[in-house]
């Protein structure tokens, strides 16, 4: 690998006795790491049935390491949503941050998801949890992965902060600001990212994330917690960065402590100018643990006498409620839409509560209300269940993937090492037999997606754009 000189001068500079052994970390292999989805299953039952070879990540409970030759991201529980794939360095934002269940949260530079499907395991349904990108095309690869881990309480948006702003102000308990930065802690994982980093050098990583940073104390509630984390090793980008924002809101942020397990070392408080313990922070070494390399700190706003909870009810009171009802059992949702009650009467035990929206044809849940949206580009309005119109209602894949076997009435299952799983992943007609209609196929008891059941034969509902290639 060759480095760029000008990064290897400063890295030298700034590790001093340090800088053999951190340079000499590249010449290591890369690690792996995938993280388990407990909306789907637990750490304990995966550990069971996984197939792979897998060691833990230290500093979070749900996080492992693999070995390359494994290849999980061909597995069909790797259709089914039961891990995502994730460098074992980019798995502590999310462990640390302490999202729970009920809070609003948002994950500001969101895609392609891995701290949103984190946090949203914490959140278990409740809550909602707000994850943009201000990348359109990014936005696609965010929006597959929230549905692929059965999300069922978060709005995917395509924005800037500072449009954001406008309409989440003092809204959330929660914001993850997983930064773009020079990316040099992806060095060893991607060549590609030396590019980069020559392309998008350390100065103009710095303006972009302090014009995100900029919105971020107006959407977060007093009391509320800031993660920030880069993947860059840069001071400039990292402890300089933290220290310009609590100069910026003088008195309003304290650091919070980052627990260090597995060889995590706090920040370098002699880089800081202004005194700030960033050892308060976090930073992950490639040559000090098994990980590329990763920036953390925690932030906490402090509380304030002044009440803000008129605005957060103004939020949903200019909501667009015209298409909106709050259900509580299957009698509200036939009253609301009698094609989704009769569907989920005989297709599912699937007990909705919480908020129905429709636009269009289109139908959507959520367990909150809904905020204000007016003027932002929404590209997922909450859990998608389909549509319904004059061939009655047609369930969403999102539907089918985003529930349990024990939500579903009508089950194909296959084992995970059979021929029919993978010929249905590969949108292959089945040739089982069954009572007719729409049914969930399962791989080892975990939901794929539905197929339609003719009698003789499954026909085959697994969206192209997801279909397993060979």
């Amino acid at each position: 690998m060759k480095l760029p000189i000008e990064f290897v001068e400063k890295m030298e500079g700034l590790m001093g006795d340090e800088f053999n052994s951190y340079l000499e970390s590249y010449k290591k292999p890369r690690f792996y790491g995938l993280r388990v989805n407990t909306l789907k299953i637990s750490v304990e039952e995966f550990l069971k049935i996984a197939p792979f070879h897998l060691e833990p990540v230290p500093w979070t409970k749900d996080g492992f390491y693999y070995q390359e030759g494994d290849n999980p991201g061909r597995h069909p529980y790797y259709y089914a949503g039961l891990y995502y794939i994730q460098e074992p360095s980019a798995m502590l934002p999310g462990a640390v941050i302490g999202v729970k269940p009920g809070d609003k949260v948002l994950d500001l530079c969101a895609a392609p998801g891995g701290k949103t499907v984190q946090m949203a395991t914490q959140m278990q349904g409740q809550g909602l949890l707000v994850a943009n990108d201000i990348n359109s095309e990014r936005v696609k690869a965010l929006v597959k992965n929230v549905e692929l881990a059965g999300v069922r309480n978060a709005i995917v948006l395509n924005e800037t902060p500072n449009k954001l702003a406008v309409n989440f102000e003092n809204y959330f308990d929660k914001i993850m600001v997983d930064a773009p930065c020079s990316g040099e802690g992806m060095f060893r994982k991607d060549e590609d990212a030396i590019k980069s980093w020559e392309k998008y050098k350390c100065e103009k990583c710095c303006t972009m994330q302090w014009d995100i940073l900029q919105k971020v104390d107006t959407m977060l509630k007093p009391g509320g917690i800031i993660l920030y984390s880069t993947c860059t090793f840069s001071p400039e980008e990292d402890e300089l960065m933290i220290e310009r924002f609590m100069d910026e809101h003088k008195g309003n942020y304290e650091l919070v402590e980052i627990p260090k397990a597995g060889g995590i070392e706090g920040g370098r408080t002699h880089w800081s100018k202004g005194g700030y313990d960033f050892g308060k922070a976090a930073r992950l070494w490639p040559h000090r643990l098994n990980g590329e390399g990763h920036f953390a700190a925690l932030l906490r706003k402090k509380d304030s006498e002044e009440n803000t909870s008129s605005h957060a009810d103004s939020l949903y009171k200019s909501a667009d409620k015209s298409q909106a009802a709050k259900i509580n059992d299957i009698r509200d949702v036939k009253e609301y839409n009698s094609q989704l009650g009769e569907f989920l009467e005989n297709n599912t035990n699937l007990s909705l509560e919480g908020y129905l929206f429709q636009k269009g044809v289109n139908l959507y849940h959520l367990p909150v209300e809904c905020p204000d949206l007016s003027g932002l580009k929404v590209a997922k309005f909450g859990w998608y269940l389909g549509e319904s119109g004059n061939k009655g209602f047609i369930p969403s894949h999102s539907f089918a993937v985003s529930m349990n076997i024990r939500e579903l009435k009508n089950i194909t299952n296959f084992r995970s090492d059979s021929r029919e799983v993978n010929s249905y992943l590969k949108g292959e007609t089945l040739m089982v037999s069954g009572e007719k209609g729409y049914t969930g196929v399962c791989v080892d008891d975990f939901p794929l997606g539905w197929a339609k059941q003719t009698g003789d034969m499954l026909k085959n509902l697994y969206p192209k754009g997801w279909r397993k290639m060979s």
